[in-house]
């Protein structure tokens, strides 16, 4: 007769699925995994000049910070850094070292401001030490990114180049990502309501599909860092009086 409880069924069925799952995560958890702003990696630190831009008076409520933050999108993070992550993404792929080291060396110049740089390199360092704690790189890799200074832009094309996803899809899931810690940013400094802020990402959301198509069509040549406002506005927060951001 048949004696098993509830308990041992189910017990049994978890121990089943888990000896006869995959050994890799499907490329959507990954995706959806590293643009969490969960990921620990400080993201959620910064408010990348919006917080100057508030107490300047350019970013006043719902109707401006979406506008910021859409503009954001299109002139500071489709021309310069997600494009230059697509870029990175696909030298990660064919083990282009020295392709790799001058699109480290753009990142690098293309900070105009400490606390930008200090951003850049800090959530670097961070998501290398994920990846590091993932078991997902090698020591030689991980020797190779602390020889030129990792930045954030390097070591989530690193990731991103290990999900196997489209490169599309794995913009996509980085644009979000920032579009989401920026939403939080804007809730918490202008401040904003949780419906406000979700108003605002429905925008951004609809923009993010043509700002990674942008930019994945940028070339050396045509790829930018060029908004000075944006960079006043940084080195301003640095010495700002009263912020909740890091700088």
């Amino acid at each position: 007769m048949d004696t098993d409880t509830d308990t041992d069924i189910l017990t049994r069925m978890t121990t089943d699925a888990a000896l006869t799952a995959p050994a890799t995560t499907p490329a959507l958890l990954q995706l959806i995994w590293l643009a969490s702003p969960a990921l620990p990696i400080g993201g959620f630190s910064y408010s990348e000049g919006l917080e100057a831009a508030i107490d300047h008076g350019l970013v006043h409520d719902e109707h401006s910070a979406a506008i910021w933050l859409v503009d954001q999108l299109h002139l500071t993070q489709s021309r310069g850094d997600m494009a230059v992550l697509g870029q990175m993404v696909t030298a990660w792929q064919q083990q282009d070292v020295t392709r790799l080291q001058a699109l480290s060396q753009w990142v690098h110049a293309t900070r105009e401001s400490a606390e930008l740089r200090l951003q850049s390199e800090q959530m670097g360092r961070s998501m290398l030490e994920w990846l590091r704690n993932q078991e997902a790189i090698d020591a030689d890799t991980i020797a190779l990114c602390n020889a030129w200074v990792p930045t954030y832009p390097l070591m989530m094309a690193l990731a991103l180049s290990r999900t196997g996803a489209p490169l599309e899809q794995g913009l996509q899931a980085y644009a979000f990502g920032w579009a989401e810690n920026m939403v939080q940013a804007a809730i918490k400094s202008v401040p904003l309501g949780q419906n406000a802020g979700q108003r605002i990402l429905t925008q951004l959301a609809h923009h993010i599909a043509p700002a990674v198509r942008h930019a994945m069509h940028v070339t050396d040549d045509t790829r930018q860092a060029f908004s000075p406002m944006l960079a006043i506005l940084s080195a301003q927060h640095e010495t700002q009086y009263s912020r909740l951001f890091r700088s």
